[in-house]
């Protein structure tokens, strides 16, 4: 994930630290997304014992790991954000690494409030780069299709179609020493050098027909991701249904 920042600030290094050892990395258009850890596991409205389960700071979705990841993809409809005075960050996006490892390859959408108007966005991150934003416009409700995928030897493809508003990009990359330890389909709450902005009220997204390396998403056996600190449960991740759909939604900013 990407740390939030204003534009006319550079990045700083993130932290990773997810289940003691690492943590995600992801993006936003004035900002960036950083890496935090997972917390202690949870198992309140979850019902599938073939799971693990935990929280993070930052993350609400799915995220696989122990083996090489090469490609992950999903859809989803842009969440309308609810914005109050209070400005408010979240982003939704497909990535290869940020959990557990210091490389990150993600592509996503942004729905933002700055003084109780939203905005929204599209980018993609090689991190430890600089996110880089997409300058067509997105709407509440656009469709999105997004994918990231490597050879194995340093070289990815980040893709993203609007398929309500007729754009796409396909964006070729190379990063060496990508661990490709992690795949990840999340809502995030963006970050500063500070720490985990407040998450925007996205009501639920849903992320449909979402795979890992080639196949549904429930067969790599991916942790489930609640959103959380302090006591205060900020967004919560549902079960997957038929494999590849699941949705998550916003409980508190």
């Amino acid at each position: 994930m990407r740390l939030a920042r204003p534009r006319t600030l550079a990045t700083t290094t993130a932290l990773f630290a997810l289940l003691g050892t690492g943590s995600p990395a992801a993006h936003s258009p004035a900002h960036e997304h950083a890496p935090t850890p997972v917390l202690a596991p949870i198992a309140e409205h979850h019902h599938d014992s073939s799971l693990m389960y935990g929280t993070s700071s930052n993350w609400s979705g799915y995220a696989a790991t122990g083996g090489k990841f090469t490609s992950v993809s999903a859809e989803w409809d842009q969440p309308a954000v609810t914005c109050t005075d209070t400005n408010t960050y979240s982003a939704f996006w497909v990535g290869l690494d940020g959990d557990g490892s210091k490389s990150v390859e993600q592509i996503g959408t942004e729905a933002d409030c700055s003084r109780g108007t939203p905005s929204y966005s599209s980018w993609y991150e090689m991190y430890p780069a600089y996110p880089v934003n997409f300058r067509n416009l997105v709407s509440p409700g656009d469709h999105f299709v997004a994918s990231v995928s490597t050879n194995g030897n340093g070289s990815f493809t980040l893709t993203i179609r609007n398929t309500t508003a007729g754009w796409s990009h396909s964006v070729a990359k190379s990063l060496k020493n990508a661990a490709l330890a992690s795949a990840e389909v999340i809502a995030e709450a963006p970050s500063t050098v500070s720490g985990v902005l407040p998450l925007a009220d996205f009501g639920t997204v849903g992320f449909a027909n979402a795979s890992v390396n080639g196949k549904d998403l429930g067969a790599s056996n991916p942790s489930v991701i609640d959103m959380a600190t302090n006591k205060v449960t900020k967004a919560t991740t549902s079960a997957i249904s038929n494999g590849t759909d699941f949705s998550v939604t916003w409980h508190h900013s």
